[in-house]
């Protein structure tokens, strides 16, 4: 039986991580992010605000002070979901903070035989895989498994050579920021 820890497992890799933090974004939508008041407010219209990730933004700050690269690719639908569009609406915010975001279009990300399960990669040597439903979450799998951790190496490279950078890729969705 598969056995998933909780997103507290994060929270100390980002503590360890010597180099690259590097996360593959698969899903449509999070359901996080769709019950967050920030999420509602852009949804009325309102425009995207930072408020109340004051200490997750720091926290990307003192990593990128410290040499550390935070980065990650998100797969983005034609036409991108409202959950889409609000994650574009909110990563000039987090790359200012730090993280290189780039996007790349499903259809691409399905011609690459990209997986369909986000993960975290830490320095090449844990991966961390998501369990997903329905955009929730149901718990992480943390794997140091080499066979698997260099898998999900080659996925990364692939993602992220055929990914685009967040300024290019938004002037293709002006309906998002």
């Amino acid at each position: 039986m598969l056995e998933l820890t909780s997103t507290a497992v994060l929270n100390d890799l980002f503590e360890e991580f010597e180099h690259t933090a590097w996360r593959l974004e698969t899903q449509r939508g999070y359901e996080a992010d769709q019950k967050s008041d920030r999420y509602r407010r852009w949804a009325r219209g309102e425009g995207y605000s930072a408020e109340g990730r004051e200490a997750f933004l720091a926290g990307r700050r003192k990593l990128a002070e410290q040499g550390k690269r935070v980065e990650r690719v998100r797969i983005v639908d034609d036409p991108p979901t409202e959950s889409q569009r609000y994650l574009l609406a909110g990563a000039p915010v987090t790359i200012k903070a730090g993280e290189d975001i780039r996007h790349l279009w499903r259809a691409d990300a399905d011609r690459l035989l990209l997986p369909s399960a986000d993960f975290w990669l830490f320095d090449s040597r844990k991966l961390v895989r998501f369990h997903h439903e329905d955009g929730r979450t149901l718990g992480l799998e943390l794997i140091t498994d080499p066979a698997d951790v260099l898998k999900a190496c080659q996925l990364r490279d692939s993602a992220w050579h055929f990914a685009v950078p967040y300024e290019e890729f938004a002037t293709r969705v002006p309906s998002a920021v």
